[in-house]
Formats: structure tokens, sequence, C-alpha cells
């Protein structure tokens, strides 16, 4: 769904929550660790925080040329948990499933880079305040939403598909700047949204105005 607001994403998030069926299952919000993304709900509103994976495995690509062995051991371990979030994709295997299989192959190996990570640290092997000090600090910081795949069966695993998405968001921002009023623009919003949202389906789409 596209909003034209004059608000920072979290804040137009928490005012869409308002109107969710109570009884629903609390939604889970997939986004990169800007603060600015996580605002604070009202006691009726229930969100899971997930983290993208991508963006902490992109902390250790930008630094991989200064500390190519550190870093090169981090992509093979995050490589490992794709590779397995791969194979259930292959196999088709249903929430439920796909979370047992991750609990069984994907979570030693990522206590086995938690604790490097923080023997990297407390063992003085990295510098805190180098790239890769950052790095590790980062995953470390926003470890518990970048790990939810471990616990909850409906969680992304990054925000790939939606970033790709975004881009038709953008363009459509773009496009906000010639309309003369927040009406018009809410209006655009509502048919961009239905264009997106059938842009893969074979049927017209029925437009009354």
């Amino acid at each position: 769904m596209y909003l034209s607001e004059l608000k920072r994403a979290g804040e137009n998030l928490a005012g869409v929550l308002k109107h969710r069926a109570a009884g629903m299952e609390a939604p889970i919000q997939m986004c990169d660790a800007l603060s600015r993304n996580v605002r604070k709900l009202s006691a009726r509103v229930e969100i899971l925080l997930a983290n993208c994976l991508a963006h902490g495995r992109r902390q250790f690509v930008d630094v991989a040329a200064d500390f190519p062995d550190e870093c090169r051991y981090v992509l093979e371990m995050l490589g490992k948990v794709y590779y397995n979030d791969a194979r259930t994709r292959d196999q088709s295997l249903p929430a439920a499933d796909r979370l047992r299989f991750h609990q069984q192959h994907s979570s030693p190996v990522m206590q086995q880079l938690h604790r490097w990570m923080n023997q990297q640290l407390s063992e003085h092997k990295t510098e805190p305040n180098s790239g890769l000090g950052k790095a590790i600090r980062y995953l470390l910081r926003h470890w518990k939403p970048l790990t939810l795949l471990l616990r909850e069966a409906r969680a992304p695993f990054d925000n790939n598909m939606v970033e790709r998405a975004l881009k038709k968001a953008i363009l459509h921002r773009k496009n906000l700047l010639f309309y003369k009023t927040l009406h018009g623009a809410e209006v655009g919003d509502l048919y961009i949204s239905l264009i997106h949202t059938h842009a893969n389906s074979m049927e017209p789409i029925p437009l009354t105005i």
C-alpha cells in the first residue's frame, strides 16, 4: 500500500497498524536498524521487529579489502545460513518446518559466529573503532532482531525483496512532487497501489471513476 504523508516511515506505520483487526497475529516489521524506522506504538499495537541480515552482511563486504581473513570468515558463516534458507525454498517447506530446519542447521552456525565476534572484541583481537570493529558491533548490537528467523516461523530472512519493490515507491515519490494537493497525492497512492498489487496478474484491474 502506498501512503503519502509528511511524517517519517515509522510514524506512518504506527498509524496504519491502529486499523488492524483485533485478534490478528502481531505483524513482522522488517527494516534496517535505523531508529527512525521503529516508533513507539500505542498500547494495543504490537509488532515483531526483524532487522535485515543482508544489511549486516554488507557491513563486512564494505571492509573486506582491509580485513580479508576476518571478513571471509564472517561471510562464509552467513553464507551457510543463506544456503540453508535456499534449501528450505527448494523443498517448499511450510513455515513451521522451515523454522525447525533453521533451528537445527542455522542456529549452531549463528551461535558460533556470535561467540567469535564477542571474542574479537573481548580479547582485543579487533579494534572496536576500526571498520571491522564497527561491523562486528553492528551485528552484536542488533543481534536479536537480526536472528528473528531462528525464533519465528513467519520471519523473513532479509529485506532484499522489499528493497527492490521500494524502487517503485521512490519513483512514485518523485511523481508526487507534481500533485497540487495532498488529496491528489492520495488518489495517486490508490491507483499506484492497485497497479503494483496486480502487476503480476493477467486479470484486468476494474476501475470505476
